[in-house]
């Protein structure tokens, strides 16, 4: 049961950064542009270790928008960094990042990639087991994603009638259930009115 767990463990690890993970290379090599004329010198006062926990908590965040506690976790997981408690928490009281906007980052990539409804997003950013951002960091994320989700719900729907050839009623209550998608009664019938035949 615990090798299990630390398995499925790691591969919710991996599944939350390369959901949250931007795919826009030019965005990227913009920013790290950007990050080397602005870079400054080390604090070389600091111990080497502490200022590798800070340059790989900062990558965690430029690339993959994690939250503090997503973060944390990593530097410190026996699977991630294996950064002793003290370092962790060097790099994360020193690290300057905007969390809201990580949210918002992970939040948009949920919805573009993975087609989820509002509330999964807000659970899945708030999640223990997910990306364990704050409410109020989820929140700032949900009030903030462009656009609706009547076309996440459709290529969802669309997703459950390709690959499961479930009915039009079992994909409207898999989209609507609490235990499934969560989408509004709304987005469920216009996904549905819009399936293929």
């Amino acid at each position: 049961m615990k090798k299990g767990l630390k398995v499925f463990l790691g591969a919710a690890i991996v599944l939350s950064a390369v959901a949250c993970s931007t795919a826009n290379d030019k965005e990227t090599k913009t920013k790290e542009t950007k990050e080397k004329i602005v870079e400054t010198k080390e604090d070389t006062s600091v111990p080497k270790e502490y200022r590798n926990a800070l340059r790989s908590a900062k990558t965690y965040s430029d690339m993959m928008h994690m939250s503090k506690q997503g973060i944390y976790d990593q530097l410190t997981s026996e699977y991630g960094d294996q950064f002793d408690v003290e370092t962790a928490q060097y790099a994360i009281d020193n690290l300057n990042v905007d969390y809201k906007e990580n949210a918002l980052k992970c939040g948009e990539n949920y919805k573009k990639t993975m087609h989820m409804s509002k509330a999964r997003i807000y659970d899945q950013l708030t999640s223990e087991n997910g990306e364990k951002f704050t409410s109020e960091e989820a929140q700032y994320a949900i009030d903030n994603i462009k656009g609706d989700y009547l076309e996440a719900a459709l290529k969802s729907a669309k997703n459950y009638q390709e690959t499961m050839s479930m009915s039009k009623d079992a994909i409207y209550d898999q989209l609507t259930s609490e235990y499934g998608e969560k989408f509004t009664a709304e987005e469920a019938q216009y996904a549905i009115d819009n399936l293929d035949e």
